[in-house]
């Protein structure tokens, strides 16, 4: 995938647990989880949107574009 999830980063800045932005934001943490193991193939712009809200963060902050030649894994 060339757009990489960086809520494991965001989480350790904004020294927050998983746990706490699941209850801040309403999502389950299997969810949040998933995405933040980048497991998942989309996201919703109201997931998007509370994540930026809670993380006080903006979008680019969360999603990263990688060139397909760029990529290690």
């Amino acid at each position: 995938m060339s757009i990489e999830i960086n809520l494991d980063m965001m989480l350790v800045k904004r020294r927050m647990q998983l746990t706490e932005l699941s209850e801040r934001i309403g999502i389950s943490i299997t969810n949040l989880s998933l995405l933040k193991t980048r497991k998942v193939k989309g996201i919703r712009f109201s997931t998007l949107e509370a994540l930026c809200r809670e993380l006080n963060c903006q979008p680019g902050d969360l999603l990263e574009y990688i060139p397909k030649n760029e990529q290690t894994s």
